[in-house]
């Protein structure tokens, strides 16, 4: 007789500072999964708000909470994944949230189904307003078939729906500021063979406004972590592409409303 394989156990890790006025939903949303196997963990970067208050409400619940100065988001996601003992990692930010109180089983019971533990498992996102109001769907559809070499068409999984066998995971890199997740799941992906998709909207994302600053910062490291995977060459015709895609559907937009 086949032996059964023992359910994972998933390191779901919020990074916050001065989350006051949004972790708690995502705090509940993790907790109120109804599958136990879920170590959940809280790196804080030193809030001064009611951050650590919230979190202590809750404290029989959180496996590891740490809260000092570190070195920006993505320090102290690499904090995260030093602490983490889980068979996977899942970063669920504050603000964000697991889309539904049954995600987390289902994919588990998607898993034990396949008797194998794939090394990345994604799906879809929702975009959410700051009521927690249903916006629509990311832009950006989730492939279904996912590779590190889909990522020349740009994030195709957004990185709270994408979840790495905690093993596999390299740290993240500090010289990128803004999009130090971008080159982290193509680096996951590039050390992975089995890639499950899912087919389940797994994360709720709250949209928040960008600075232009930073969003341009964020596009320019982009551009250039695509560059070192994928070639300069074939990065420039794409872009060029993706601004042709973007006037189109502008266009598209404008005279629908005539």
């Amino acid at each position: 007789m086949e032996e059964r394989m023992k359910k994972p156990i998933l390191s779901i890790i919020t990074i916050t500072y001065n989350a006051g006025k949004v972790l708690e939903p995502t705090i509940r949303s993790i907790i109120e999964q109804d599958y136990d196997g879920i170590e959940y963990l809280i790196i804080d970067g030193g809030s001064t708000d009611d951050t650590l208050a919230i979190a202590e409400k809750y404290k029989d619940r959180i496996a590891f909470l740490v809260s000092e100065k570190d070195n920006g988001l993505y320090d102290a996601m690499n904090k995260g994944l030093h602490a983490a003992t889980g068979d996977y990692v899942w970063f669920m930010n504050a603000g964000d949230a697991i889309h539904s109180p049954f995600i987390v089983r289902k994919i588990v019971d998607q898993i034990i189904a396949m008797n194998e533990l794939p090394d990345v498992i994604y799906g879809e996102t929702a975009i959410i307003a700051e009521d927690r109001s249903f916006i629509g769907m990311r832009r950006l559809k989730a492939p279904r078939r996912l590779n590190w070499k889909s990522f020349r068409m740009g994030m195709l999984v957004c990185h709270q729906a994408f979840i790495m066998k905690r093993a596999l995971a390299p740290d993240y890199d500090l010289s990128f500021r803004f999009s130090a997740d971008f080159d982290w799941c193509i680096r996951c992906m590039k050390n992975s063979v089995t890639l499950h998709n899912t087919g389940l909207i797994l994360a709720d994302y709250l949209q928040e406004g960008l600075t232009t600053l930073n969003h341009k910062a964020s596009l320019k490291e982009r551009y250039a972590i695509m560059c070192r995977y994928y070639g300069s060459p074939l990065v420039t015709v794409l872009h060029g592409w993706f601004a042709m895609r973007t006037v189109a559907d502008k266009l598209s937009r404008r005279l629908r409303r005539i």
